[in-house]
């Protein structure tokens, strides 16, 4: 019986669509009875770090933008620009892009508002170019926004960008992700001196399909539909999110039907998928992709032959077989291999323990007397993060911990919720730790440079690797800066080498995503890209 149910599993997540385990039971309106009629119970492993998209950097902010925010653009499932608070996305076809891509005109719709009825207009979003650029808010990143000479707004519904340079990110920031903030409130926030520590960061008024009800921090977050929403109140009558950190207690409320949709499902948790009555299983590529990521600027971590060390001591297919069940796709690199970018020929580490060790003695670290290598008087001693949510993650670290060991590397495992972890005063934003095991989320363009550009270190961005290097410098942001494919695409095979060899980090896989879901929800898709809650309020129950 198991080997038939794993069989069948197997056919179901081989297809994009996904297949479903029919239930038995009904109610008479053709509802299971564990369906709450309305109401959409969403099991989350974490909680957003901030709900200001300024300050925001977790994966979790970005699901709740997509339901209480209102952007320029959004992306659709697979990653296409399309209007949102725009009345088109601009283009050179349509004149919305200027031929020499250094202006770019936006008209707005004239019937979007805030959930308190204020009408929502160009104001806004000059407020928040402004707050953006106010050196009194701790804003996460000015990625694209620096590009911007100037804004002129010819009316409540207009606007036009003058940029100082072409940039791929002028679109970019228009929409979720990233540098991509909304329109903040004016008449809300507008006399205020800085954004930093306003009640708004965790109560914001909502301009999205949603508005936040409650936040039972650590617990729960209620939503519910916004009345003034442009393209017409959510026929939901309440998103609950349910924080639960646990994966084997959120697959268990999946199981009970306590929860209604659960993304990313464990990879440990797959093959059990089919034994639950009632529910529909999507598998998708998605362009999120984990790695051991390599604070450089840390004394023990600034040679690259102990990087190198570390990327050959790892079986990393071993971990991803094992661990990870072999759902996820093994990366070389940080461009999504469905992108027109992708770049196939760029190797991964082998697994090498003799050139690993051979690595570390020409960098001077000698053995100790209880196989930890030391020079002048310094254990090699390095710590490692992820979130508590997952359990395969840290197992995968205490594999990694004993293989790293047998090479004389000592690993000491410290830990984080996500919340804390990706928070801009945490310890990844801080560079207070050496090694981060975690996923990193792309956008649907390729750019890269927010991540590995030197003018994106923290404080000013998301480079946390803390790299500085001229070749990487030069060709992530000049291939920001043209729109010409081809020229973009030589770029990133010469960044791409360079960080191979530069090792900040090791790109291990490709997330391979399940999301496990009641079969009485209709409209939630898993994107490729960003967020699930990109068509969040065509969400039903």
């Amino acid at each position: 019986m198991i080997i038939r149910r794993l069989f069948a599993l197997a056919l179901c997540v081989a297809t994009i669509a996904g297949c479903s385990k029919a239930s038995q039971t009904t109610t008479a309106s053709g509802l299971h009875p564990w369906t709450i009629p309305g109401v959409l119970r969403l099991g989350e492993p974490d909680e957003p770090d901030s709900l200001n998209p300024l300050f925001a950097n977790s994966s979790a902010s970005d699901l709740a933008f997509g339901m209480l925010y209102t952007y320029i653009l959004r992306y659709d499932i697979d990653g296409n620009y399309t209007p949102d608070l725009a009345t088109e996305v601009p283009s050179t076809t349509n004149g919305g892009i200027s031929k020499d891509n250094m202006t770019i005109t936006i008209h707005l719709r004239k019937d979007a508002k805030w959930a308190d009825g204020t009408p929502l207009n160009a104001d806004d979003w000059m407020f928040t170019y402004h707050a953006v650029n106010n050196p009194a808010n701790n804003v996460k990143s000015k990625y694209g926004w620096d590009a911007i000479a100037s804004v002129d707004e010819p009316d409540k519904y207009t606007l036009v960008m003058h940029l100082s340079k072409p940039t791929v990110a002028a679109l970019g920031i228009l929409a979720p992700g990233g540098t991509g903030f909304p329109p903040l409130p004016k008449h809300l926030l507008g006399n205020l001196h800085d954004l930093n520590h306003v009640a708004f960061n965790t109560m914001p008024l909502a301009s999205g399909p949603y508005i936040l009800t409650a936040w039972n921090h650590g617990s729960s977050l209620l939503f519910a539909p916004n009345p003034y929403y442009f393209r017409g109140a959510p026929k939901l009558k309440q998103v609950v999110w349910k924080v639960i950190p646990d994966a084997n207690t959120l697959f268990t409320q999946l199981q009970t039907h306590e929860i209604d949709v659960y993304a990313a499902v464990n990879e440990s948790s797959v093959p059990y998928l089919g034994k639950i009555d009632g529910i529909t299983v999507d598998k998708r590529l998605v362009a999120n992709y984990r790695r051991l990521q390599f604070n450089v600027s840390r004394p023990n971590l600034r040679d690259v032959r102990v990087r190198k060390a570390i990327a050959e001591a790892v079986d990393w297919k071993r971990i991803n077989d094992t661990i990870y069940h072999g759902y996820n796709v093994l990366a070389s690199s940080d461009v999504f291999p469905l992108s027109w970018a992708a770049q196939p020929q760029i190797p991964r580490y082998p697994f090498d323990v003799a050139d690993a060790k051979r690595q570390l003695a020409a960098a001077g670290w000698i053995s100790g007397p209880d196989g930890i290598l030391r020079r002048d008087g310094t254990r090699l001693h390095l710590q490692v993060s992820t979130s508590t949510s997952k359990q395969e993650n840290i197992q995968a670290e205490v594999v990694m911990q004993s293989m790293l060991k047998a090479v004389g590397i000592e690993v000491e495992i410290r830990n984080y919720p996500a919340s804390l972890l990706f928070a801009q005063n945490g310890p990844l934003y801080t560079g207070h730790y050496d090694m981060e095991w975690t996923i990193a989320t792309n956008g649907a363009d390729p750019d890269n440079s927010g991540s590995w550009a030197a003018a994106f270190i923290p404080p000013h961005g998301a480079n946390t690797a803390w790299l500085d290097d001229p070749i990487v410098n030069r060709t992530s942001i000049a291939a920001s800066e043209t729109f010409d494919q081809a020229k973009r695409k030589v770029l990133y095979t010469q960044e791409e080498q360079r960080l191979h060899v530069l090792i900040p980090a090791v790109f291990f896989y490709w997330e391979t995503r399940f999301t496990a879901m009641n079969t009485d929800v209709k409209g939630y898709k898993q994107a490729a890209f960003i967020l699930d809650s990109w068509n969040s309020w065509e969400w039903q129950v």
